[in-house]
């Protein structure tokens, strides 16, 4: 059985960051996106990295799927350029969309709310509740003090056998599409279309 990642939650800050890297990051998996006929489901806004993945897609030709709470519209000013726009009510609808709609997942730097998305993936796939491909983009470093903690989790056995991550690390932008394509290619024999109840 093959399976192709035909859409990619991307995960990252609505702000850039003060290292110019993690822009051309964004901006160069975008193009990787679109490049592969992969589509963008994203978090809606138009600021930073959200919004320099999001327009990377559109510019070179890809399609864009932007799912945003109502009270953030504004805030993160809501990418209406966008192929989908999806208006939610909460973070909660707006979180279990974006699985739905996904079939792998990708962390940028970012902050809370980008850590927040990931780790909730993670714990998902942990307790089996899917087996999607689940990317962390560790640009010039930036995850590495969560990459210690996962290892330092790992060896006070809170992180044990039957509970590993299902986690890639990459540290090139240009490496994160060939890498969620070995991984869907990894996972294909035991994948079913998954989703994951809203009251999880």
């Amino acid at each position: 059985m093959n399976r192709k990642i035909k859409k990619v939650c991307v995960y990252c800050g609505s702000g850039t960051g003060h290292n110019p890297l993690y822009a051309e990051a964004a901006d160069t998996l975008g193009s990787a996106l679109a490049e592969h006929e992969i589509g963008l489901v994203y978090g809606g806004g138009s600021n930073g990295l959200m919004g320099a993945v999001a327009k990377s897609v559109l510019r070179n030709g890809g399609h864009v799927t932007g799912i945003i709470p109502d009270f953030l519209a504004s805030r993160e000013r809501l990418l209406r350029d966008a192929q989908d726009v999806i208006v939610t009510e909460n973070m909660h609808e707006r979180k279990q969309l974006m699985f739905e709609k996904s079939d792998g997942f990708v962390a940028l730097p970012g902050g809370v709310g980008t850590l927040e998305e990931l780790v909730e993936q993670l714990t998902w796939s942990q307790l089996g509740q899917h087996r999607k491909p689940i990317v962390l983009a560790d640009i010039d470093g930036f995850w590495q003090p969560l990459i210690s903690l996962f290892d330092h989790m790992r060896g006070e056995a809170f992180i044990r056998e039957g509970l590993e991550l299902s986690l890639a690390v990459v540290d090139k932008a240009d490496g994160i599409v060939p890498t969620l394509a070995e991984l869907a290619e990894k996972y294909a024999p035991t994948i079913e279309e998954e989703s994951i109840p809203a009251k999880f």
